[in-house]
């Protein structure tokens, strides 16, 4: 019975043994994964880069805002400044609403012409 006993033990032992060394490899595992794909930090010039190409942007964003220019001239779409579409929207709708919604419309329909319609479906060859 003593021989019995002995072996359930060390059977137990044995598991817990490979239970803790299984769980030891998952963590050494996990601990060099997060070392090996950790992002690098963002150093002093990669912050250089972002600021500048922020300062492009916003200087890109308010000439458009400030300064006319030439959306589309196949089409004839202009950009205009805020103050002066303001002023000639207020100038068209003031006359004549009805008029000036439908020249929006109009406008609206030149700059997004619709997409084209789909091909015709080909008629399956078992028809």
């Amino acid at each position: 019975m003593n021989s019995e006993n002995k072996n359930c033990c060390g059977a137990k032992v044995a598991y817990a043994v490979a239970v803790l060394g299984a769980i030891l490899i998952v963590v050494f595992l996990d601990r060099q994964l997060k070392k090996y794909t950790q992002a690098p930090p963002v150093d002093v010039n990669r912050a250089g880069e972002r600021a500048k190409a922020l300062a492009e942007i916003r200087e890109t964003e308010q000439k458009a805002l400030d300064e006319t220019g030439w959306i589309d001239p196949v089409k004839g779409i202009v950009r205009l400044k805020i103050e002066d579409a303001m002023a000639l929207t207020e100038r068209e709708w003031k006359k004549d609403p009805a008029a000036a919604r439908t020249d929006l419309l109009a406008r609206v329909e030149k700059a997004n012409p619709p997409p084209p319609p789909p091909p015709p479906v080909k008629p399956s060859a078992f028809e």
